[in-house]
């Protein structure tokens, strides 16, 4: 059977599988459930072109990690077979454990459960399936090789990860803003005693790229309706697992209902758990919407339909703390309309906070390499001034509450 096979992406044009081993992970079921996980959340409702998923972003990521490895073999820096193949495994299985719509279950039905820790499970479970091939990978992925530039090129400030998702959610969003010159980038790379550096003719478009990344947090990622749409349906499965704890018998899929009758943290992902959490997608998650938007429960029913029907909680962003008063009243008029608990009404009246850090000066930072030799952190070697003020966090807070009736 011929597995090098050559796939079509809007992004890239023609994209090469680069080996068998890639070929039979991408085939794998585990793999295969990432073209039903949306990449971007519920982004969708406030972009309508962005349903594309995590299996296009895995893909992507490997066809970057080629070029980045043609390049700096180019430049002489020493990469062997093994090294090639594991860190095309490391990219291509970086978000294998992403559960429905992204983020959304890792605060609800799964205690602080991390989809990094379920990627690794996975990785380590395949590893298991394919003798042993992925160790190599594993350790790349964990940070834990000795060769550090590979485990930047997996996760750091300028990773395949981030090079592709950048470019990808601002084409299928039509944010123009965060439309990076990725291969260009990546044409600049260099390797400098195991640390990966930029060479100092890209130094405009690694400015280009932090810059890119601030905007699209706050255009897309951070967008105010893209957060109450998340934050509603985590609530829909916090909801959902409150009441299939009380003894309610809810209409989900069998891999839906195991998360909800079941208290799972890191310690519960054996085995069984791991194949079940596999058969999870977005798919369950509407389709259960779906039926309980019907149900008696006055929270989950409502919570459904704004999501089904998008109608949505309105959302207020502030630049300081929301202050407790004005979080009562909107709870206080809730509770009164409707004869609900407070407890019931603080499902849709609630506040939280948003953060946004462009860069960040003491995680991995990205280095430029002049012609001298000399190696300086890209915030000290721009002449771009406002490149300082993107490595502080920016917070922002956010009321919600009802606009409509319910």
């Amino acid at each position: 059977m011929n597995k090098l096979k050559i796939l079509n992406d809007p992004i890239y044009g023609f994209i090469t599988i680069p080996n068998s081993l890639i070929f039979d992970l991408i085939q794998h079921k585990y793999f295969q459930r990432l073209r039903r996980i949306t990449q971007m959340g519920m982004s969708y409702m406030v972009y309508p072109g962005a349903h594309h998923t995590r299996f296009h972003h895995a893909i992507g990521c490997v066809h970057l990690m080629q070029q980045a490895i043609n390049v700096l073999r180019f430049k002489g820096v020493a990469i062997s077979n093994n090294e090639e193949d594991a860190l095309y495994v490391a990219i291509l299985l970086h978000d294998i454990g992403h559960g429905p719509f992204s983020h959304a279950m890792e605060h609800s039905i799964v205690n602080n459960v991390s989809h990094e820790q379920i990627s690794l499970l996975f990785m380590e479970q395949l590893n298991e399936e394919f003798n042993g091939s992925l160790t190599l990978a594993i350790q790349i992925f964990k940070g834990k090789y000795h060769r550090n530039f590979m485990c930047q090129l997996i996760s750091g400030q300028f990773d395949m990860d981030r090079a592709d998702y950048l470019k990808r959610d601002s084409f299928y969003t039509g944010v123009a803003e965060g439309n990076i010159n990725s291969e260009r980038l990546i044409t600049m790379l260099n390797v400098v005693d195991d640390e990966l550096v930029v060479e100092e003719k890209g130094i405009y478009s690694v400015e280009k790229f932090i810059i890119a990344r601030r905007l699209m947090y706050w255009q897309v990622y951070l967008h105010k309706t893209g957060l109450v749409a998340e934050q509603l349906l985590i609530r829909v499965l916090k909801r959902a697992k409150e009441l299939t704890t009380k003894g309610d018998v809810l209409n989900a899929s069998a891999s839906l209902k195991y998360f909800l009758n079941n208290e799972i943290s890191i310690e519960d992902f054996n085995l069984e758990t791991l194949d079940v959490f596999s058969q999870l997608d977005d798919y369950d998650v509407i389709s259960a919407m779906k039926e309980w938007q019907y149900h008696d429960d006055f929270v989950l029913s409502n919570l459904c339909e704004m999501i089904i029907n998008r109608v949505l909680l309105k959302i207020k962003l502030k630049n300081k703390p929301i202050k407790i008063l004005s979080l009562e009243k909107h709870i206080e008029a809730l509770i009164l309309e409707h004869k609900i608990t407070r407890a019931e009404a603080e499902y849709f009246v609630f506040t939280g906070s948003i953060s946004n850090q462009a860069y960040q000066l003491k995680h991995q930072s990205i280095n430029i390499l002049h012609k001298s030799g000399k190696i300086q952190d890209i915030v000290k070697a721009s002449d771009q001034l406002n490149l300082k003020a993107l490595s502080k966090p920016v917070t922002k807070y956010y009321i919600c509450y009802p606009k409509v009736k319910l």
